[in-house]
């Protein structure tokens, strides 16, 4: 019989590594940056407030635009 473990998929799948994940933040700041955000805000913003203005871009160029006019 096979142990708990095994059986668990979420214990036995691999983790993600840590250049996987800087890789993945640091392509997300390049988009907000694309997206119109200065880079010197996108630099003071955590890794989960950047994520939160990728869910909606259109609402993040909407936000620029009313800043900027």
């Amino acid at each position: 019989m096979a142990s708990s473990l095994e059986r668990n998929n979420n214990r036995t799948r691999p983790t993600k590594s840590n250049s996987a994940r800087n890789k993945r933040q640091n392509d997300h700041k390049k988009r907000l940056i694309a997206l119109g955000v200065d880079e010197a805000v996108v630099a003071t913003m955590n890794p989960k407030e950047i994520r939160d203005k990728l869910k909606y871009p259109a609402k993040v160029a909407k936000e620029l635009a009313a800043k900027n006019s």
